[in-house]
């Protein structure tokens, strides 16, 4: 599950990125900023949940022993 954090993270930088550089013309500075550092919030929240969640979802438990009867 960390692989799945790391490329939303790298995913939503990439977006964040090309926000940026198409709003270069359209936007003030400012608005351009606020906007990439929200994505970038989003981002760094999503990683961070995606990692915790999908860490804390396996268990120290072993497998059952289930016995098969033919």
């Amino acid at each position: 599950m960390e692989i799945a954090a790391i490329v939303f993270v790298i995913l939503l930088i990439v977006v964040a990125a090309i926000a940026f550089i198409v709003l270069k013309k359209a936007v003030k500075m400012a608005f351009r900023a606020a906007i990439v550092a929200l994505i970038l919030i989003i981002a760094a929240v999503g990683g961070v949940s995606l990692w915790w969640f999908g860490a804390s979802g396996t268990s120290d438990k072993p497998p059952s022993n289930i016995k098969k009867s033919r």
